[in-house]
């Protein structure tokens, strides 16, 4: 594979440090935009990053950034709306500008992270925007890829953790979506898609569903989590009126733990129905081989003990 000059919008998020990461260890060259350096401290040390300072919303901005780019890598996604940053801002303007970008620097392959379900009609403002952004990279005559991912875990992720905090919170789980069914994915595999399909010409034009071996419901993945954290909890279903009023009052709480339309994506299975792509060459991880090490009470005390010793305490 030859090294190429690659922009990662969104590199210093969670999917986008694997990914960054991924492409440094392979001899590309990467330029990660951020806010604040401050804030992408591990991919400072990688020697073929560039962490560069820049609003990556600001149109004129991005299109100096992908001037000299060999591929623009898109990975910008938010799974609740704050005041700042809508569905539409960021999964729509956003991606348009990215074609933009590309346009005006003559680059001509764009991959994209999207999302499972992705679709401009769907249940949720969260899927109907991924869905118009798959759509505006799809008529925009690029050399596109798209990848569709079902809920993606590895340490630091936003979705086991989130249940490991409630279960050692919280003696019992009222549950809304327990029957949901998902397929979760690893983050190290799919951060390996992304660079097998940077050359790879057969990934142009093609959209690629990314599932890990095995589809659990809701209920199934707290219940896990319960386990492995050593905080097993009672799990309360629940329906209908109970599980808007549910998500409507963790949309208000700090954090953001849920909102409603979280809830109305859930109207969806998160699975695939096809096998992981086998154009990339990697084989999907379990789950249960990665969670305990980031999960697990010895886990936790490690990571406390390790934040204990370089603060000095």
């Amino acid at each position: 594979m030859a090294a190429r000059t690659v922009l990662v919008v969104g590199g210093t998020g969670f999917v986008g440090r694997h990914v960054v990461a991924q492409l440094a260890a392979a001899g590309h060259r990467v330029v990660a935009p951020t806010r604040r350096r401050g804030n992408a401290r591990e991919l400072l040390l990688l020697p073929t990053v560039d962490v560069v300072e820049a609003d990556v919303n600001e149109p004129a901005g991005l299109g100096r950034l992908a001037r000299g780019a060999d591929a623009v890598i898109n990975l910008v996604g938010i799974l609740n709306e704050t005041d700042g940053a809508t569905f539409a801002r960021a999964h729509v303007e956003l991606v348009r500008n990215v074609i933009a970008a590309c346009g005006a620097a003559g680059v001509r392959r764009l991959l994209h992270m999207s999302a499972l379900n992705a679709d401009p009609a769907g249940p949720s403002r969260y899927l109907r925007s991924k869905g118009e952004g798959e759509a505006a990279i799809a008529a925009s005559g690029l050399d596109w890829t798209i990848f569709q991912a079902s809920v993606i875990f590895g340490r630091e992720d936003s979705f086991l953790n989130l249940f490991a905090r409630l279960v050692r919170a919280f003696p019992v789980v009222p549950l809304a979506g327990a029957k949901v069914r998902f397929q979760p994915v690893y983050v190290g595999d799919v951060a390996a898609c992304f660079v097998a399909a940077l050359d790879n010409e057969a990934s142009i034009g093609r959209k690629y569903p990314m599932c890990g071996p095995k589809v659990y419901t809701l209920r199934e993945l707290v219940r896990y989590v319960g386990e492995v954290t050593g905080a097993e909890r009672p799990i309360i279903p629940l329906g209908g009126a109970l599980a808007t009023l549910q998500a409507t009052a963790l949309e208000f709480l700090p954090g953001k733990l849920m909102s409603r339309d979280n809830l109305a994506s859930m109207q969806i299975d998160s699975v695939c129905d096809c096998d992981f792509p086998a154009l990339f060459g990697v084989t999907p991880t379990a789950l249960e081989a990665i969670a305990p090490e980031y999960l697990s009470p010895d886990a936790v005390k490690s990571r406390y003990d390790n934040y204990r010793t370089h603060g000095g305490r």
